[in-house]
């Protein structure tokens, strides 16, 4: 919402009505003022299903690079391993994308689709402006035949446009206060859908990561004995001439 609408000019004759500008304004400036108080939200959003995404998307990645690694081939068990892994990435990005598509339909969308609204009423009004002020030079002809046919097929086809305009300015200007009012109401049921979203998730990667658990590894062993086990391992490795510090 970065435009003022009725600021730019206008024919000769006032086609809407200045209380109707007034009005229209007075709501348009509040669901400005919302937008702003909203749009840090918004932005810190989306940054954040950005990076969820790409942070799944990463994970998809590796995963099938490691499927396609020749040291796979040569060992059933680590490919086997890896297999289980590759799902598992597949899983959560999956349920990572239904996560971000609910938050964008529950918290993002209706603002944008008011807006949208708005901007269409105003593509509107600069046809019924245009079409009027077209009539109005022909008005203005000497009432020649040529003329009037003209002024005839200038007011047929304003008609319908100023039916169009007179229709969304007043739809707006009834869902305006609604929605201003009702802000609460809005916000309320999208951050409870954000929460639900989040908690779905994370109940679905406790699942998902759960079942790759039992797949790949000894359960029976404490995260504190396999780091132990993973650090001998590491070491071994580092112990070889070939990756020795000079």
């Amino acid at each position: 919402m970065s435009w003022i609408p009725f600021k730019i000019g206008q024919p000769k004759k006032q086609i809407v009505p200045k209380t109707v500008e007034r009005d229209f304004e007075r709501e348009y400036g509040k669901l400005q003022q919302l937008e702003e108080q909203t749009k840090k939200l918004q932005k810190d959003m989306k940054k954040s299903t950005d990076a969820d995404l790409a942070m799944s998307k990463a994970a998809v990645k590796i995963s099938s690079d490691l499927l396609s690694n020749p040291l796979c081939e040569q060992d059933a068990a680590f490919l086997e391993v890896v297999t289980a892994f590759d799902t598992a990435m597949r899983r959560m990005d999956s349920f990572n994308q239904e996560k971000v598509n609910q938050i964008q339909k529950t918290v993002m969308e209706p603002l944008k689709n008011l807006n949208m609204a708005v901007k269409r009423r105003e593509q509107s009004l600069q046809e019924y402006r245009r079409l009027q002020a077209r009539v109005e030079k022909y008005e203005e002809k000497e009432r020649s035949g040529p003329a009037v046919a003209k002024l005839h097929q200038a007011r047929e086809e304003l008609r319908p446009v100023k039916e169009d305009f007179e229709a969304k300015n007043r739809q707006l200007l009834e869902e305006m206060p609604k929605f201003y009012s009702s802000r609460i109401d809005y916000f309320k049921p999208s951050f409870e859908a954000l929460l639900r979203a989040q908690v779905v998730f994370y109940s679905e990667m406790r699942t998902i990561f759960g079942d790759l658990t039992a797949q790949i590894g000894r359960p029976a062993l404490s995260d504190e004995q396999r780091e132990r086990e993973n650090e001998g391992r590491l070491g071994e490795l580092r112990a070889l001439s070939i990756v020795a510090d000079d």
